[in-house]
């Protein structure tokens, strides 16, 4: 059973364009990688050959995969988010109240997290946590090392 993902525009068109070269390049080079190495001579002893079909298989498969990802998306209609709360697509300015270090993140579908960028996860512990969450609020995330709390400073949208 497939599960919707859902998706900004820049975050379906990047899964779209992953996708495309694919089958527009990966798929015919595979095809002339096997055409390649079956000119070779005997295919009962070529290692070249099966090396050759067992990419395309991977290839295949990881094609497969992304088609049924692709089927499943769903484009993020941004002006039907409630902008005071803390919601996918949300930019959310927060303050550690242990250290008093204050972070901004990005949340994002899990498809699209980069954590170098500040973009974390909606099902990530942080993201699960300040999920609906209103400026002001107190956010108490269960993390691996114990409970940490943040103060949700300011929530906005691009």
């Amino acid at each position: 059973m497939s599960t919707v993902s859902y998706y900004t525009a820049e975050g379906l068109k990047k899964l779209k364009d992953e996708l495309e070269q694919l089958k527009a390049i990966e798929r015919p080079k595979a095809s002339a990688d096997i055409a390649e190495a079956r000119d070779k001579g005997d295919l009962s002893e070529n290692a070249e050959y099966d090396a050759a079909k067992e990419a395309q298989g991977l290839l295949e498969l990881k094609i497969k995969k992304m088609e049924e990802v692709y089927s499943n998306a769903r484009l993020i209609d941004e002006s039907q988010l409630d902008v005071s709360k803390a919601l996918v697509l949300s930019h959310v300015k927060i303050k550690n109240q242990s250290n008093g270090m204050e972070m901004s993140y990005h949340l994002v579908a899990e498809s699209e997290a980069d954590l170098k960028t500040g973009k974390i996860s909606v099902t990530s512990p942080i993201g699960k946590g300040l999920l609906g969450k209103s400026v002001g609020e107190i956010a108490e995330i269960t993390v691996p090392n114990g409970t940490l709390k943040f103060e949700v400073l300011e929530i906005t949208r691009d």
